[in-house]
This record gives C-alpha cells, structure tokens and sequence, in this order.
C-alpha cells in the first residue's frame, strides 16, 4: 500500500523504467515460442517420431502458456507481480534445462508445458502492468510490451541456431534455459504495479479516448456476461491460428523447399534470414499497429491489418518456393497477425475498464491457446494427410478475411453501441487535473 505522496511520487516516476523491464523479460522468454522451429526437426530424428508428435509439446505449451494466464492474472492482482513473475521466471529456466535432459516425449511434453505455465504468468503479468501504467498511450504501450515478446528472438536466433548444429538440440536447451531464468528472476524483483486509480500528471483523456474507454472497470464474470467478448475472443482465435502456424512450421516448410540450404544473402540460407527478419517484423508491429490504433480507432486497425496478413498468406502461397520472396512473405505474414497482442489488449481495457486489465486480458489472451491446437499438431497432421501445405495456408487465408470483416462490420458497431448506452458524460475539469498523481 502507498501511504504518502512521497511514496507515490517515487514509484510514479518509475513507469518507464517498469516497462522497460517488462521489455527484457518478454525478450527472455520469447524463445520458448519463436525458437522452438528450430528444435522440431533435430528433436524428430533423435527420438525417431513423426513431426506431428514433437509439435504436440508446442502445442501443449501454448495452451499452458494461455489457459492459464486468466487463474495467473488474478494471483497477480491479489498478491502482486513480483513473487508471481520471480517463479514464472524459475519455471521458464527448468523448462528448457528439463528439455535437454529428457529423451522421450512424454518428458519432453511434460517440460514443455511446465514453460508453458511460466511464460503465461511473465507474458500476463507484463501486458497487465503496461495497460495500468500507460492509459494515455494504451495502445503503444501494450505494442511495445508484446512486441518485445515477438523481437525477442531476433537476438538469439542465430546464435541458438549454431549451437545447435555445433552442440546439438540438447545442450542447447540447457545453456539457453538457464540464461533466460536468470534474468527473468532478477529482473522481476524490480517491478511494481501502480497504485490503483493512478494516472499521468495532468493527464486528461481527450474526447476521442473518452468516447472509446469505458469508465466502470468490469469484473472477469461481468465481462463473460458480454457478447462483444465472445466476439474478440472469436476473431483473435482466428487471426492467431495463421500466425501460430507460420511460427510453429516455418522450418519444416522451408524445408519442404529445400529453403534451408538455399542462400540468398551474405551466405545466409532462406531460413535464417526468414527467422531474422520474422521476428523483427513481429517485434515492430505490435508498438507500430498499437499506435495507429491510438489514432484511427481499434477495429479501424483491426481490419486493416488482417485483410493485410490475408492477402500476404495469398501471394505467399504463389511465391513460397522462391527464395527471397519466401523471406519477404512470411515477414510481412508476422507484420500483419503480431498486432493481435497490442489491439486486442487494448481493446479489453478501453471496453472493460482497467482495474481488472490483468485477469481479464488473461481471459482473452486463451484464445491464442485455442488457436495453437490448430496451428501446431493440426497443421502438421494435414501436411501428413495431404502432402502439402497448401490446405493449411488457405485455412489461414479465410480466417484473417473473417476476422478482418467481423472487426469492421460486428465488432466496432456493438462497440460504439455499449459506449453510448453505458458511458455517463465526462468533462474535463480542473478537479479532474489536480486529481492526477506523479509524473510522466
């Protein structure tokens, strides 16, 4: 509890070291997800199973990662970040170590799934503090925040891809595992949440943001109550399953190709420029979308960007034998589905207010576990059945046009339709601005 203006002021002026923090953190963790392609086909041959089977373990590992950020977002708000991000942190570290030491599947499902549950805590905890901490740049601050969760790996891929061809998958996981715990746990004795109710100096929400942010902040049962929930949950559901999918079978795509030994660049092979520019783009285009979302509306944005990802996944389909087109499609494919974890936060909060933004964008965030039943075994299992990715890159194709019509014509109509029935008629006033606390 924060007692005085002398404490407040202190922990107020902290904001953006807090997200900084949270940035190097999502860094971290991020290779659990987007490094994980890398580990798929050496993992196969070395216990001798189909591809399918080794991408159930990332599958598995979404789903915990996801489904349970909801129960981790309530420990959050009821016992603060630290103790819950410092054990998210220790569990990410076991994770990779237990997976290089494991030599069938069974033990490598179980730690897999054990980051899974760790990565959902440090992911939940980090996009809750960024909406708390940044109500005048919500849409920025979430996109910063995840965006560091898809640049993550653009630092480490390389260097985790030559320890594994040097060093094999195994070793690999266990020096990797322990450096990513470490600094998640020493980073998360930093952090704090804001005092309830806080806001920026003198910071008074523009007419813009007051007709689209709600001013009750809704419980996680009274937003289950609401179909516009159901409707985001839906449509981030689907957007996730093409990106999920790109992320989880892009080396086993390349490799279809011969992509993996075709060097395009400076001696770098189709793939490893894929993976460095994918993450990237995946990095850039959570603060990028967020921030034009903070302009021209979330759903605006929203439809835009899926129609985008669509229409990528379309010429890539044409294109992706070609070397270079191959690294330029699936970098703008992760351009344009990262931006699901910077609009759809964003919009929990200006909907359903931010006092529960922790727990309640944890609720959401299952929806990308939902899509990763898909988009990891599923997928694989198509390619088994068919021979070709084609079926599965259509798949994608149809759920980013579906979501990117339901985002301008169902979402943003019921939207504006809760605002007006629900919001009570704000003015600023002087009151108002001495009610703020702390500084930029």
């Amino acid at each position: 509890m924060i007692d005085t203006a002398a404490q407040k002021e202190k922990v107020v002026v902290s904001r953006w070291w807090q997200l900084a923090g949270c940035i190097v953190m999502m860094m971290a963790i991020a290779n659990l997800q987007y490094a994980w392609t890398l580990f798929t086909i050496p993992i196969s041959k070395a216990m001798g199973v189909k591809l399918s089977a080794v991408q159930l373990a990332f599958t598995l590992f979404i789903l915990l990662e996801t489904w349970l950020v909801p129960f981790e977002g309530y420990l959050i708000d009821k016992l603060g970040p630290r103790l819950v991000v410092t054990v998210g942190g220790l569990m990410v570290g076991l994770s990779w170590i237990g997976s290089g030491m494991v030599t069938s599947l069974g033990g490598l499902y179980f730690w897999y799934g054990f980051g899974g549950v760790g990565a959902g805590a440090v992911y939940g905890a980090c996009v809750g503090l960024a909406l708390k901490w940044f109500p005048d740049r919500r849409g920025f601050a979430a996109g910063l925040t995840a965006g560091s969760y898809g640049f993550g790996t653009a630092l480490s891929v390389l260097p985790i891809q030559a320890m594994i061809a040097s060093s094999g998958y195994a070793q690999t996981f266990i020096v990797w595992g322990i450096i990513q715990g470490i600094v998640v746990m020493a980073i998360s004795q930093f952090i704090v949440a804001p005092p309830e109710g806080w806001k920026p100096a003198g910071w008074i929400p523009p007419a813009t943001i007051q007709a689209s942010q709600s001013t009750v902040s809704y419980t996680p049962v009274q937003m289950l109550g609401s179909g516009i929930f159901y409707l985001m949950y839906f449509m981030m559901a689907l957007v996730a399953f093409g990106g999920l999918m790109v992320t989880a079978q892009l080396k086993p795509i390349a490799t279809t190709y011969g992509l993996d030994k075709t060097a395009v660049l400076f001696g770098m092979t189709a793939l490893s420029m894929a993976l460095m520019l994918d993450r990237i783009l995946n990095g850039l285009t959570r603060p990028f979308w967020g921030w034009i979302s903070d302009h021209i509306g979330r759903y605006n944005t929203m439809a835009l960007a899926f129609a985008l990802e669509g229409g990528a996944i379309i010429v890539l389909l044409k294109l992706v034998h070609k070397p270079l087109w191959f690294v330029i499609l699936t970098g703008f494919t992760f351009f344009a589905w990262g931006e699901i974890f910077s609009l759809f936060p964003a919009a929990i909060g200006d909907v359903f207010g931010p006092k529960f933004a922790t727990t309640n964008y944890g609720i959401q965030y299952t929806a990308k576990g939902t899509a990763s039943i898909f988009a990891g075994w599923g997928a694989a299992v198509i390619l088994e059945m068919t021979g070709s990715w084609i079926p599965v890159f259509w798949i994608a194709v149809a759920c980013d046009l579906t979501a990117a019509f339901l985002a301008i014509a169902a979402l943003k109509p019921l939207v504006a339709k809760r605002m007006a029935r629900t919001k009570l008629p704000t003015v600023p006033t002087a009151a108002a601005a001495a009610g703020a606390t702390g500084k930029d």
